[in-house]
């Protein structure tokens, strides 16, 4: 972790946590939304299971899953709000919680905005 980034940033928050779990336990009980570890490897891209595993535990994420989070958010949130005919939560609203839901995307944005500052202020020493 670079030195001018504060650790405590990237120690998911309370809303992150509770998101992600409630995205494994949709996936368990509906079995969609996310990829597996396998199948996200065979495709060679990170897992939303396992982002959601280490959101949920609180464990403290990298500079470069910060950036992996924001653009997740970007590209899907179109399907933050999917459901099914029968108004159980489709594959998209599941994804979405996996990776920290609403509270995953206003916190990558705001982690990413301070990574950004200290950018600069680095820039300027």
């Amino acid at each position: 972790m670079p030195k001018k980034y504060d650790d405590s940033w990237f120690v998911p928050p309370k809303g992150v946590r509770n998101a992600a779990e409630r995205g494994l336990k949709n996936r368990r009980k509906y079995g969609r939304g996310g990829l597996s570890n396998k199948q996200a490897s065979e495709q060679g891209i990170g897992s939303g299971v396992q982002r959601a595993v280490n959101l949920k535990n609180g464990s403290k994420v990298s500079p470069q899953t910060i950036k992996r989070m924001k653009s997740f958010f970007a590209r899907h949130e179109r399907n933050k709000d999917s459901r099914k005919p029968d108004g159980t939560p489709g594959a998209g609203k599941i994804a979405w919680d996996l990776w920290g839901g609403n509270a995953g995307k206003r916190w990558a944005e705001s982690v990413d905005r301070k990574m950004k500052r200290a950018d600069e202020q680095a820039k300027k020493k």
